[in-house]
């Protein structure tokens, strides 16, 4: 659909709030979005130039538009991921969770037995959680089966069955792990108050059964009963030892869900914290692939909406790390700034870290688990792609790397046949370049990793990707002129957002298919210099081992540096500030040397 024919029908479309979706002319959805107003929601798409590739791919697809009215924006929030889950258009959101959870069922029976599963059936059992973890699952049943008598048989106990004596109690009864309700040696309501408790250890509420223990303690010590009195003590000990094991944050801070998140091009990664009774039941990360352009706010609330679905969440709590619009009307949207609930985001964003790392490790293992004839064509390919005049059976990629305009370091990775060649890794400090400057620094490193590799006689690379634009493939093309080695190996520039590859010289961009697996080779090149580059990056800032540009001054110290960093945050701030400005923080002498410094001209 055009701009043009877009106008003709742009004043039909309501002005309220609802879902639209949008079809191609085969009739297919291929997009479910949610809007205060229609009209200008939907306008924005038709009436704007799009930088992202898919949004243009999106427009030039739709044929016709519906619409649906509903009350309010919550009720549009619900409607939209209703249909995103139904119908899992093309362009929004993909989240990448096609696990099964694992589930205690207590099922819909005379005398229900508790066990694990993961067929949810609508047969009138009662299902409690999903859980994360088949081994925690199994835990909480050991628990269950030690202090709480239930059976495990699958007789049919109907009350009929048991008048009739039709079975005899097993060896279950005689251990103490089952009351017999099979010989009705135990009543339907004594069994159900069992139940109960079990739902109490699910849900991590161990106060009620514990304190009944004790009860029942103290009441077999008056009797004299001293080895049930001693049964009871080992089962509160036990609840006790298992509530120990849980991460308790804060008894008192009751049940809360805490999300965060970390976005890197066209992928996101959200991170669930379930907190019940102030103890951490469960955690859950989710990767999420962006199709349009989405805030991280859009994405946050997509997975929260998601998860919360999944786990059954009632909580009335969520913690996030910025603010968002949560159209749920009985939820409070919490970003603290310390305490125990900072705290617990902490860990969950020490848990969407941890997830994106272990990830991408994986991405870079993709092609080690295939044949060498699996690995060739994908290389192959690469060669087709880029019309490569050799095979690209050594690969090398370069990055830079700084921190709020300081400590600039870079980092070259390198892949052979395919697969990350880690022993070949380099990182550099940067030696000649004065302050940030990427391109200069990209000169520098490509310069001194192939004038090493001439010296030491080392075979050269097919390709090498330049991780940036036009400017620091120019760059690093300086250098490759330098060492007088054009048209011994192909240079490429890859670009950050829209993963546009550039030639040397070339005004056009190149662009391999999406899902191509020259692109998906290209991209884990890439995410591994990235994750290579900050991992020496933090390493060097967490030693202290940094000289940033305040201290190449002479006269400034790291103290004085330090100083300026904290209170201006960044080396580029600073380079604004007047000289008088500058005498209020450091005083008048180093105050003039700095400003010297970067105001030589």
């Amino acid at each position: 659909m055009t701009g043009a024919e877009f106008q003709q029908i742009s004043h039909t479309i309501p002005v309220d709030a609802g879902i639209y979706k949008y079809y191609d002319k085969d009739g297919t959805l291929l997009y479910v979005g949610k809007a205060k107003s229609l009209r200008k929601r939907v306008s924005s798409y038709f009436v704007k130039n799009h930088d992202n590739y898919k949004t243009r791919k999106l427009v030039e697809h739709i044929h016709h538009i519906e619409f649906t009215i509903v009350d309010s924006e919550q009720d549009a929030f619900l409607l939209e991921n209703s249909l995103i889950k139904q119908f899992k258009p093309k362009y929004n959101i993909e989240l990448k969770d096609d696990k099964t959870y694992p589930y205690i069922v207590i099922k819909h029976e005379a005398f229900p037995r508790v066990f694990l599963t993961r067929n949810v059936i609508k047969d009138g059992s009662e299902y409690l959680g999903p859980f994360t973890s088949v081994g925690k699952v199994r835990e909480l049943l050991d628990i269950i089966k030690y202090n709480i008598p239930l059976r495990t048989c699958n007789l049919n106990l109907s009350a009929d069955n048991v008048r009739k004596g039709k079975y005899k109690v097993c060896l279950e009864y005689h251990l103490g792990n089952c009351k017999g309700p099979c010989e009705g040696l135990q009543s339907e309501e004594d069994y159900r108050e069992g139940l109960q408790q079990v739902r109490n250890i699910l849900k991590g509420n161990l106060s009620p059964i514990v304190n009944l223990f004790k009860e029942q303690m103290m009441e077999h010590v008056s009797k004299m009963e001293f080895e049930k009195a001693e049964i009871m003590k080992k089962k509160i000990e036990s609840l006790e030892t298992y509530s120990a094991k849980s991460t308790i944050v804060n008894t008192r801070m009751g049940n809360v869900d805490v999300f965060s998140i970390i976005s890197e091009g066209n992928h996101a990664y959200v991170n669930y914290l379930r907190i019940l009774n102030g103890t951490i039941a469960d955690t859950k990360t989710v990767t999420l692939e962006k199709q349009l352009e989405e805030t991280d706010e859009e994405v946050m609330v997509y997975a929260i909406a998601y998860l919360r679905d999944v786990f059954k969440s009632i909580t009335h709590e969520i913690i996030v790390p910025f603010a968002i619009s949560y159209p749920e009307s009985s939820v409070t949207i919490t970003v603290p700034k310390g305490g125990d609930k900072k705290k617990l985001l902490e860990l969950s964003e020490k848990n969407v870290n941890y997830f994106k790392e272990e990830l991408f490790r994986k991405k870079i293992l993709h092609l080690e688990g295939k044949s060498d004839f699996e690995r060739k064509q994908v290389l192959y390919q690469l060669q087709a792609d880029l019309e490569l005049p050799v095979l690209p059976t050594h690969i090398e990629c370069f990055d830079n790397s700084n921190f709020q305009g300081s400590y600039p370091v870079a980092a070259c990775v390198v892949f052979k046949d395919g697969v990350a060649s880690k022993k070949d890794y380099r990182h550099f400090n940067i030696k000649t370049v004065e302050g940030i400057n990427d391109f200069a620094s990209m000169k520098e490193i490509v310069y001194r990793r192939y004038n090493r590799l001439l010296a030491e006689q080392q075979p050269l690379p097919q390709l090498v990707i330049i991780d940036g634009g036009k400017g620091q493939l120019g760059s690093a093309m300086e250098s490759i002129r330098a060492l007088d080695l054009i048209g011994s190996m192909t240079v490429v520039g890859l670009a950050k957002n829209e993963e546009e590859i550039f030639f040397p010289g070339d005004s056009e961009s190149i662009k391999l298919p999406y899902n191509s697996e020259s692109l998906k080779l290209i991209r884990r090149v890439r995410d591994e210099v990235h994750r290579f580059g900050i991992t020496f990056h933090r390493q060097k800032r967490s030693k202290g081992t940094f000289k940033n540009e305040l201290e190449s001054i002479k006269g400034i110290g790291q103290n004085t540096a330090t100083q300026l960093l904290k209170t201006f945050r960044s080396v580029a701030k600073i380079k604004l500030l007047t000289q008088e400005d500058l005498a209020k923080e450091v005083g008048l002498s180093k105050a003039t040397l700095i400003w010297q410094h970067f105001h030589k001209a």
